[in-house]
């Protein structure tokens, strides 16, 4: 347990210590917000700081922070690894930048906010994409919990019939005013997502005498195969593989386009910090519980072909996974109500996913969000769309997904890293997301080289690993020559541009 505790004192702490560190590098101002300056009623929305907290942190924690990082424990313990850091030096700092960036002009899509500090091109490339990636998102977040539901109901109830319920849902919630539905009912689920970690790590204390945590360990535990040799044969790489596997529990560009409802509606920005960055620590900690209980539910130190083959056996994170977890350690009471906050957290997702892709559509054609008329017009088409990818793979879905995550993070880290070295006297301010944009970029070119779902070198053994991490570092390095030969060329102070900022939005 010493593990555990030890990772959970560290993400604690890391909000106060570095989280505070950042906002003093971002510097937040007394301007007036885009909800307080320009409020409409739907979209621009005044809420509370509490309320803001927990619809942000609803919005991001979908199955990222508990399927990713069950199959993320497939590695083992070292998966604890990447969810602190990534989430206090990644995640954390790329959910706040999006936000404040958001909120700095005038509560802009994520795809506005990179196309301004990035350039036309990505301007055009981050609309197409993030509409992809949301659509993916929603899709994901639409089959999972019908997938669980279905366990928990009659056979007539059946995952196709949930999807289409949910899908109703997401209709009245992409469609309504913030306030009307999500602002009203994301608190009490906020309080049942975190009440249901707490119950699942409880759970898995109470269980440790028969199941023993793992303390840490740098090897690399994923369950491959023998063969007649004797030779492990499958195991698969921790770099790029645990890493996009993760994904919501570590960093996710998906929260940079859940960022930009709650920029609308925040009445300052020194709630930047609390809201932003402190609703990623809560999801780091909800990622760690569930990869904790994943890692220790299905480990088995006889050796007797259970434990992590086991996990790998049953798909990794999935309904049938978390079911088992949920009925055995919280047993026959406590399993479902568990098993609900798991269902909660994708639907409160999902939902805001067909939204951000609404909201996007709506600001790259400068659309009436005030009109029902022409929000329904983009409504309707993307859960339509959205309905008839639900009837793809579900695994591939996620695998796109996943890597689709890790690769927009990477473009709004260095959308950041431009806005920190442009806009401040000292661009050395930059460097909080310079670090994390270059490693995320060797993160997603590996993977992209590597996955089978994309140029597939993996197939080809130790070259093809050896070829794909070359190419990732070479492009990340590429990418960082390039910002460091255009960020630092103008040696002098730009706080002018900073200044026009804020004597612009009063």
């Amino acid at each position: 347990m010493v593990t555990f505790f030890v990772a959970l004192a560290i993400l604690i702490a890391g909000y106060f210590v570095y989280g505070f560190l950042v906002e003093r590098i971002f510097k937040p101002t007394d301007a007036p917000t885009p909800a307080i300056a320009n409020p409409d009623g739907v979209d621009y929305v005044p809420i509370s700081t509490p309320k803001a907290f927990l619809i942000q942190l609803l919005n991001i924690a979908g199955l990222g922070p508990i399927f990713g990082a069950v199959s993320g424990a497939m590695w083992g313990p070292c998966v604890y690894i990447w969810i602190v850091f990534g989430t206090l030096l990644a995640g954390a700092v790329h959910d706040f930048l999006s936000g404040m960036l958001s909120e700095r002009n005038d509560g802009a899509s994520i795809s506005e906010v990179t196309g301004k500090y990035l350039g036309p091109i990505m301007h055009n490339v981050m609309r197409v994409f993030s509409v992809l990636l949301l659509v993916l998102i929603g899709v994901v977040f639409m089959v999972g919990p019908a997938g669980l539901l279905a366990l928990l109901t009659p056979d007539w109830l059946n995952v196709r019939v949930w999807t289409i319920i949910i899908l109703f849902y997401y209709f009245l919630a992409t469609l309504l005013p913030i306030d009307k539905i999500i602002g009203k009912i994301y608190p009490v689920f906020g309080v049942l997502l975190i009440l249901m970690a707490v119950g699942i790590i409880i759970g898995t204390f109470i269980h440790s005498g028969e199941r023993p945590m793992m303390e840490l360990t740098l090897k690399n535990l994923y369950p491959g195969t023998i063969d007649d040799a004797g030779k492990v044969m499958g195991v698969r790489p921790i770099w790029p593989l645990m890493f996009i596997t993760v994904a919501c529990g570590a960093i996710s560009g998906f929260h940079a386009t859940q960022s930009p409802i709650v920029s609308r509606c925040i009445k300052s920005e020194k709630e930047g910090r609390r809201i932003f960055y402190g609703a990623m620590v809560v999801e780091g900690i909800i990622a760690l519980i569930w990869a904790s209980a994943a890692v220790t539910f299905f480990w088995d130190k006889d050796g007797s072909g259970t434990g992590l083959l086991a996990l790998k056996s049953i798909g990794g994170g999935n309904s049938n996974s978390i079911y088992d977890m949920c009925a055995a350690l919280l047993g026959k009471i406590g399993g479902p109500i568990a098993l609900l906050g798991v269902i909660v957290c994708p639907i409160t997702s999902g939902d805001t996913a067909f939204r951000s892709a609404r909201m996007t559509i709506f600001d790259w054609f400068k659309l009436d969000e005030k009109n029902i008329c022409v929000r329904l017009s983009a409504a309707i088409p993307l859960l339509l769309i959205g309905y008839a990818i639900s009837f793809a793979n579900y695994n591939v879905v996620w695998r796109y997904t996943s890597w689709s995550n890790q690769a927009l993070a990477m473009i709004v880290l260095w959308a950041g890293s431009v806005y920190l070295a442009t806009n401040y006297e000292n661009k050395n301010r930059c460097w909080i997301a310079v670090l994390p944009a270059t490693f995320m970029t060797a993160v997603s070119i590996t993977y992209l080289f590597y996955a089978p779902e994309c140029f597939n070198l993996g197939a080809r053994g130790e070259t093809g690993l050896t070829i794909s991490y070359a190419a990732g570092i070479l492009v990340a390095l590429v990418c960082l020559a390039i910002f460091l030969l255009t960020a630092y060329r103008n040696p002098k102070a730009s706080l002018e541009r900073q200044k026009r900022i804020v004597i612009g939005r009063k």
